[in-house]
């Protein structure tokens, strides 16, 4: 079944993207939730219109994000936990790193942001990935540090 995805879909695909997936899947899942519509010919031809009329807006989004992307690489991000010798008392995830960021001055919602192997349970050094746009994806490096 070919559908045309009207928002981001997790492991599936980026919001005006045609894809195809199993009859089911489509039926049952995304064309309720309105996260996709048919592929008909028509939905084709005013989707190529849309696209070509945001390609100059996209242009810019792209050029703010990686200008987001050039700040955060510049960004020493220490998050400080509470820990017992080196393991952590609970866990670092996405959202402490996304109040850190924040706390530095550049805000980015918590789900554009994955840290690599899941949450964090040990001091040391670590690294994220950050998708500022569907083109723009930034890897990041943090440590967690014990808490004083």
């Amino acid at each position: 079944m070919e559908l045309i995805l009207k928002q981001d879909v997790e492991n599936l695909g980026f919001k005006d993207d045609v894809v195809i997936v199993k009859n089911g899947y489509g039926r049952n899942f995304l064309i309720p939730t309105g996260q996709a519509v048919l592929a008909t010919s028509s939905a084709k031809k005013v989707l190529a219109e849309n696209l070509k009329q945001r390609a100059y807006k996209e242009a810019k989004l792209i050029a703010d994000a990686n200008k987001i992307a050039e700040t955060i690489k510049g960004y020493e991000i220490k998050i400080a936990s509470k820990a017992g010798g080196d393991k952590l008392f609970g866990s670092v995830n996405n959202i402490n790193l996304a109040e850190s960021i924040a706390k530095s001055g550049t805000t980015i919602d918590k789900k554009f942001i994955k840290v690599v192997g899941g949450s964090v349970k040990r001091l040391g050094k670590y690294q994220a990935s950050v998708r500022l746009h569907r083109e723009v994806v930034v890897d990041i490096n943090f440590e967690v540090v014990a808490e004083k």
